[in-house]
């Protein structure tokens, strides 16, 4: 298994997906604050422990597309750590892209470098675990987001969102090429 193929394999159906909804509606989460985008990851990551837990869903759409909604918005969070929000959309869907592509290869060579060190002990994880990770990761940020950015020795909003990136990516890795056996 070639991890790396792998990644670039899942990111390619995430940045596909952002691009198509870029053509439809813009940039417009511009206007989300920082604070609005964990809460829709906080959204995506507890429909998917629901529905692992209920083992059912009343909406057609499964885990895949919400694991895919926390990667994009994690992308997104990352942008707007870095720009601020904004009043209007104020890029432009190409300069979106061109952002996207730079902070979700942030997010892989931080995956790179954590999976050297932990010997891709994610592929003997439960698709469930990263979803707790996820939603711990939420709260964390959720923490840290209320008290303005400050923390005394953890990580930033920024380390954050690119661990939920990674988490959700093991997961979309995981449900699109199966189990290792």
């Amino acid at each position: 298994m070639d991890t790396n193929k792998q990644f670039d394999e899942v990111i390619a159906i995430c940045r596909d997906l952002f691009q198509k909804k870029l053509k439809d509606y813009g940039a417009a989460w511009r206007i989300l604050r920082p604070e609005s985008v964990t809460d829709q990851i906080f959204i995506k990551a507890s429909r998917i422990r629901s529905l692992e837990l209920k083992k059912e869903n009343r909406v057609q759409e499964g885990v895949f597309p919400e694991f895919i909604g926390i990667v994009n918005y994690g992308v997104i969070g990352l942008i707007q750590l870095a720009l601020g929000f904004a009043d209007k959309i104020d890029i432009t869907c190409d300069e979106a892209l061109e952002l996207y592509d730079r902070y979700i290869t942030q997010s892989k060579e931080l995956m790179y470098a954590k999976n050297h060190d932990y010997d891709e002990a994610w592929r003997s994880m439960r698709v469930s675990s990263y979803t707790d990770l996820i939603l711990t990761k939420v709260y964390r940020t959720k923490e840290i987001e209320s008290r303005h950015g400050e923390t005394l020795i953890s990580e930033g909003v920024d380390a954050n969102y690119m661990d939920m990136i990674n988490y959700a990516l093991f997961g979309l890795i995981k449900l699109h090429f199966g189990e290792a056996k």
